[in-house]
Order: C-alpha cells, then structure tokens, then sequence
C-alpha cells in the first residue's frame, strides 16, 4: 500500500472514530465539580460532587435512577476514579445510551457526558483536508530534555494549565530551520500542538500531530503534516485543549493535513 493510500485509510478510520456513538463528537458537557454534592442539570435527582482529593468524582444516586457502574446499578453513595487513574471508571445510563466519563485535570475533577444523539454528531459531514503531499512528510531529529519540564499554557476553555513537554524536534522547511517542543506518549511517539497560517482564522487556531517513536540511535523521526489533525475542541465546546507552547508557531503556511469541520 502507497503512503497516499496508507494516508487515506487514515482519514477514513479517523472519521469513523468520530462519529462513534461515545466518541469526539457526541461529548454534550464536561462539568467542573467541587466538594459540594449537587446535580449537573437542575432538578435531576443524582448528586455529583469532587472527592476529598479533588480528583477523583463522588455520585449518589438510586438504583431507579438507571446509572450502571461494572454491570451493577449504583444504590448509594460511589467513589469513582477520572480518566487519569491507572483503572479509570466511566458509567452508563443503558436508557438513551448515555456514557458518564469522570475526568482530571490539575488535581480538578469534572465529569463528561456523552450522547449519541447530540446535535454535533448528527450536524457533522466530515473534514475539510489538503490532498495528500509526500512532501509535507519531513525528516526531523527529536532531542529530549535533560528532564521533563512543564510550561503553562492557555487552554480552550480560558484556563492556563500545565502542558508536560520531554523535548525539540529540530526540522527544515523551505524558508529554513525550525523546532517544534513536544510531549512524548506513553507509546513512545511525539505529541505537538502547533499553529501556522493555514488556520489563523479558524477555532480554534492550532492543530495537533503525532508520530511514531524516534529511532534510539540518533533520535530521527517523520513529521508528516498531511496527518496533522484538528484538535478535539474543533468539534466540541466542552474540550479543554492546550494552544501551541512557545515556538510552535510557524510563519510558513503549513497546506498539509486536516483544515476545517463540514456540517450539514
């Protein structure tokens, strides 16, 4: 299969991974808590509140209320555990298909609901993509830090948190050298939030791209922007996405990857 092909059959799994029932675009609410118990929708009988540690999501609800916790109706009062925990839990509402995810972010718990009825699942028609170009995929050399180190950004929803960076990417386009910092995954690929002109215009302003582990030996890597990606908050308001640390944004319009959300 040719890199073009390989590319498309990105693209097309891609897609299918957003328009699952729970998946990106079906994500209604993300809900900041705090120790107080109370429900996220006024006048719903469940109690939401953050656990004593911050982190972790504290619910109180019946059996009649219909929330499923590992096969089980919730009876009482449950600790569960956010999406950052080793074991994280999520719960279901088997009656309109509903997923309650508990998530974490700085020591902060909130809860996420996903609905494969919302109206940005059904409104979505695709994306908008640059055709595929062997020549936006470009050789690069990763070198860590001495360390991890973490710079606070600006987050989609206003608040700066803490964005975890091991390292530069150094890479050459036509108008010169440049160097991207980036986040190593737990897989042992990159991860780079960056910004050009391409999408100076658009919300938000920034896209993200992965690639594969750097070689051991030497560090190179491929930088292919024709798989650079829209952020999840593209889809969805209620992401919490982090913008481009400092000197992840190139002056070169970068016409390679993922552009802009279609809908109907």
């Amino acid at each position: 299969m040719s890199e073009a092909e390989n590319w498309l059959k990105w693209r097309t799994e891609r897609e299918e991974k957003l328009r699952a029932p729970h998946g990106v675009l079906a994500l209604t609410g993300t809900y900041w808590l705090d120790e107080t118990p109370a429900p996220i929708v006024d006048g719903e009988p469940v109690l939401w509140s953050a656990g004593p540690d911050g982190a972790s999501v504290v619910v109180t609800a019946k059996a009649e209320h219909g929330l499923v916790l590992r096969g089980e109706p919730v009876d009482g009062t449950v600790t569960l555990l956010p999406d950052t925990a080793e074991h994280p839990d999520t719960l279901s509402v088997p009656d309109g298909d509903i997923l309650l995810v508990p998530i974490e972010r700085e020591g902060s718990a909130a809860l996420r609901v996903y609905d494969p009825n919302s109206a940005t699942l059904k409104a979505f028609d695709g994306i908008e993509a640059f055709d595929y170009d062997p020549n936006w995929a470009v050789a690069a050399t990763f070198r860590p830090y001495d360390g991890s180190c973490v710079e606070k950004v600006l987050n989609a929803d206003g608040v700066a948190r803490g964005l975890g960076l091991d390292g530069t990417v150094e890479f050459e386009l036509e108008d010169g050298r440049h160097e991207f910092a980036a986040a190593l995954t737990g897989g042992g690929g990159l991860w780079i939030v960056f910004a050009d002109p391409t999408t100076a215009d658009s919300k938000p302003f920034f896209r993200f791209l992965s690639t594969a582990a750097p070689a051991e030996a030497d560090g190179s890597v491929t930088l292919d922007f024709n798989r650079a990606y829209l952020p999840p908050c593209s889809f969805a308001d209620h992401y919490v996405c982090p913008v481009p640390p400092r000197g992840n944004t190139l002056e070169t319009p970068v016409r390679a990857g993922e552009l802009a959300v279609k809908t109907r």
